[in-house]
Formats: structure tokens, sequence, C-alpha cells
């Protein structure tokens, strides 16, 4: 167990001031207070460098940890008591982490005070939540208007090898030389690795104003703390504005290796594409790995192939074990997207012009009902299957690390998923092929199934 530390950390710009009755919200342990969530989100943030995926694991090892907010003449503190050693050097915050820190204070407030109780946005409606989550990236300072499409969204896993870690840093540093910023989940893994190699090849071409755009949720940040790349960090409400955040603000996406986190990103973009109100949109999506990594994007495709169809295969690319390729056709994506935003007056920072139909909008709760109740069959449109398809792995990403659903799976057992036999043969093949592959938890941890398929 790692050294613990009591200290009193000062604001780092994200957030200076706060009102007595956010203060009061903050500390508050009842089910309306914010006290929990920002207890939690903070120990992740502290945690970073813990090579846990278990959230549970981490609460347990950290149960004396406690966060206070204190008021003073000249403005806040925060004091941390028993935090993780890992987060201190010399007695003193690392800076990067009392960065994150505050943006974690900074969301759940804007969030949980401001946003909740405004009645402006309507949170039932599908513009009401795009405004909602306009709003929160607004006061996130993560919307940058004034400069032309370059923010790559960068997806995969947080549980990958050392060589597919290593080409994901390749491909960020042929993104990053081509003046490309990076956004991404936040965590370890294929997360961090672009903006990893970003981060050199900003350096090489002197680029000082480097974006390395870290996306959460409370859910899933305790399993995936924010690496210290992270220069611009965000916590959006739930997966599915995390999601939308993801495709409002980023200008294209490269997907890497992963598991079923992976899996419900491709799902959501594509159902998101192949929305026929998007079909003129240019989106540039590609997929991407070592010469290893050959097979596993064959899966996908196939997978793909067998529920969406073609119209689906048609919305993304698979380039092999080719870095500067992935760049060179990122980069005239980007192009394209700069022409269709300049004509059409949308915005370069906020895709306002993106469908995104209300199945992808509402929160998912996955539990044992819902889980059984997803329509998985091919009598509907292909963006509605691609959300219910979505939701299934959502609901296996929850039982895996997420705190609510893996306490759901130990006391009620795995999750239950039917449907199709054809649709539900290539579903469950896919998830075979991630677990014997290791992909559904790190290295070295043994992986229990939080779902059966029926």
């Amino acid at each position: 167990m790692s050294e613990k530390i009591t200290a009193r950390i000062a604001p780092e710009g994200s957030l200076d001031l706060v009102s007595q009755h956010e203060v009061k919200l903050l500390m508050d342990k009842g089910q309306k207070g914010l006290y929990k969530l920002f207890r939690q989100c903070a120990l992740a943030v502290l945690n970073c460098g813990n090579e846990s995926d278990d959230p549970e694991a981490m609460l347990s090892e950290n149960a004396n940890f406690d966060i206070e907010l204190i008021g003073q003449a000249r403005g806040i503190k925060l004091e941390v008591m028993n935090a993780p050693g890992s987060a201190f050097v010399d007695g003193q915050m690392i800076k990067g982490i009392q960065s994150h820190l505050y943006a974690v204070l900074r969301d759940i407030l804007y969030t949980g005070n401001v946003m909740s109780h405004n009645a402006i946005f309507n949170l039932e409606n599908g513009d009401g939540i795009t405004n909602f989550i306009f709003h929160l990236l607004r006061n996130a300072g993560v919307l940058v208007p004034r400069r032309y499409p370059n923010l790559v969204v960068c997806w995969g896993g947080h549980s990958i090898s050392r060589d597919e870690y290593d080409y994901t840093k390749v491909v960020g540093h042929s993104l990053g030389l081509r003046g490309m910023d990076i956004c991404t989940g936040c965590g370890p893994g294929a997360m961090k690795g672009p903006m990893k190699g970003a981060a050199i090849a900003h350096a090489k071409q002197r680029i000082r104003s480097g974006r390395y755009v870290g996306v959460s949720e409370p859910g899933i940040i305790a399993a995936e703390s924010p690496n210290p790349i992270v220069n611009e960090l965000v916590i959006l409400p739930d997966i599915e504005k995390r999601l939308e955040a993801f495709v409002r603000m980023g200008h294209g996406i490269v997907v890497f290796p992963g598991g079923v986190g992976t899996a419900e990103e491709i799902l959501y973009i594509l159902g998101v594409l192949t929305n026929p109100a998007n079909d003129h949109l240019p989106f540039p999506l590609i997929f991407t790995g070592s010469k290893d990594n050959e097979e596993y994007f064959g899966q996908i495709d196939e997978f793909i192939g067998l529920t969406l169809g073609k119209t689906a295969q048609k919305r993304y690319q698979i380039i092999i074990d080719d870095p500067e390729l992935v760049a060179l056709n990122m980069k005239k994506g980007l192009q394209d997207v700069t022409y269709y935003r300049k004509t059409t007056s949308d915005a370069y920072y906020y895709n306002w012009n993106l469908k995104i139909a209300p199945e992808f909008q509402r929160p998912f709760m996955p539990t044992h009902d819902t889980m059984r109740s997803l329509k998985l069959h091919y009598d509907q449109p292909i963006h509605e299957l691609a959300a219910n398809l979505r939701c299934a792995f959502s609901g296996i990403v929850a039982g895996n690390v997420k705190e609510e659903g893996v306490r759901q799976i130990a006391q009620h057992g795995p999750f239950e998923i039917s449907g199709n036999p054809d649709l539900i043969k290539p579903f469950n093949a896919l998830l075979t092929s991630f677990v014997k592959q290791g992909r559904m938890k790190l290295p070295g941890t043994e992986y229990v199934p939080s779902y059966r398929v029926v």
C-alpha cells in the first residue's frame, strides 16, 4: 500500500470562487448532495498511475481518504486527507493532478448546481441535451473559437499490449507532426499513447499550444484515471453525454484495438453516421492497428457487416500498420470538414449540424431487466439497431468496471442478453474473442464474465 498524504491545495485556474451554497452542496453527504460523487472522482484523479481497473478495490484501499472544501477570505482551498502518495512529489501535489482535481470540482459543481436547476435546459429533449453539453464544454474552456478543425478523437482499449500501445504513440506522433491535437477518454493504454506521441511531435514542431483533451464521466473515471499528459480535462455526467461531446467537439476519429468499451464507441459513431440525416456530412473515421491487429479489425469489420451491413462499412476505412497513411488521410478528411463547416456556416469548435437520434442521447441504465429487454433483431432501421447493440456493450462495460454495475453483478449474477439468433451469434463471437485476447481486464487479472448470452 502506498504512502498516504494530507495536504491543503490552492486552485489552479479552473475554479477560484464558489458560493456558500455550493460549499454546502459539495459537503452534503445525503442523497441530494454532491459529496459522494466529488469524493470518488477526486480520488480517481489522485490515484493516477495506479494500474488497477477495479473501482471497488480503489475505494477499499483508500477507505480513509477524505476531501473538504475550505472557504477563505481570498478564495477557496481543498484539503485532502489520506490521499495516494503517488499524486505528490516531496510533499507537493503534482501540478497536472492539481489542475485535474479542480477540473473535477468545476464540472461537478456546474452540472449538479447550475445546469441541472436551470429551466432552459430540457434534458428530455434532444436539442436541450445538445445545448446542455455545449454549455458544459464552454464552461470548461475546451471549445476554442477561431481555430481550424484539427482535433482528432482517439478511441481504443485501456487493456492493450505493449506493442499495441507503442503503435498508438507512433500514430499520435504522425498526427502531431501535422499540427493535429488529440482528444481521448483520458485513461491509460490507447487513450494515453496518442497523446504521448503527439506531445513529442508538437515539441519538435515548436507547437506550444498543443491540446490533449481528456473526456470522462463519473461512472468510468475510477477505472480509467486521467493520464498525466491530459492538459484539458472535462467530466460529463453520463456515458451518452460523454460520447456526444466527443463527436460534437472532435473533427475526426481514429479507433485503435480495444474491448467492449471500444465496441460501444464504434457502434455509437456508426449509429450516428448511418442516420440518413447525416449522409452528406463529412466525418473521417479510421480503424488502425499494427500488422498483428489485422485479424482483430477483420473480426470487427465482419461483425459490423453481419449486423449493420454495407451501409455502415462504407463510413470507415481500415488502415493496417501505416501510421503515416493514417495521418495523411485524417489530414485530408479534416480539410473536407473545414470546407463543409465553412460552406454551411457551422461552428469549427462544435458540430451543431450533426443529427443525433434520441436513442443515442437518453441515458441507458444497465440493469438485469433493461439488458434482457434490448431489441436485438433486424426488424428496425440500421441506426436504431446500432443504438440497441451499443446499449448491450455499454451494459457489459458497466458490469466490468463501473461501481454500480459491478455491485449488481455481485448481487444478482451476470446480465442476460438475448435476441435474433443470426444477430446474437456474431455478437457472442466478438465478445468471446475479446475474452480470449485479454481485452476485458488489465493484463495479469482474471476476467469474470459480467454477461451471459441466452
